[in-house]
């Protein structure tokens, strides 16, 4: 009897700390949420979003090199800006921290690492990584999103995916 009381007891810790951390995620998300709204530069930039994968099985463990230095993640929050975007997004070149946008379209904000620049088709601004291209069209089937509006980040400290 007396395992079972402290069996009961300890799950009941353990409910309880859960929905502590799930309250405490939601408040912080929403302090997140005005904190990137206030930190985003008024120099926004619009325009249409694609998808790029440079990744070639075979070619380079773990992933080619973006233009930071980083590897090609496909499930990371990430981005590549437009090559004469990059002074705007804070150089993006090997070796320098990566800089931090946040990007809006369809309803939707996230916030993405640019750790690359690229060879965009005309009229693109940002080609997104696999990861940040589903969440904003989770089935691959657009190929292009239009009216992507991209905003710089301030600061090194920021928490990559979706907002608010």
């Amino acid at each position: 009897m007396m395992l079972f009381r402290s069996s009961a007891a300890l799950c009941g810790a353990l409910v309880a700390l859960a929905l502590s951390v799930a309250v405490a995620k939601c408040e912080t998300r929403g302090v997140h949420s005005t904190a990137v709204v206030d930190a985003a530069s008024g120099d926004a930039v619009v325009g249409a979003a694609s998808m790029y994968n440079p990744f070639k099985p075979g070619k380079e463990e773990g992933g080619p090199r973006t233009a930071s230095g980083e590897r090609y993640d496909p499930s990371a929050w990430t981005a590549a800006i437009k090559t004469s975007l990059r002074r705007k997004f804070g150089g993006v070149q090997f070796g320098a921290r990566p800089k931090y946008a946040l990007v809006e379209a369809a309803g939707k904000k996230v916030i993405v690492k640019i750790n690359d620049v690229g060879p965009l088709r005309p009229g693109r601004i940002i080609d997104f990584n696999e990861r940040t291209m589903r969440h904003f069209d989770p089935s691959l089937e657009r190929g292009v999103i239009k009216d992507v509006r991209v905003s710089p980040l301030a600061g090194d400290d920021w928490t990559l995916g979706p907002v608010g």
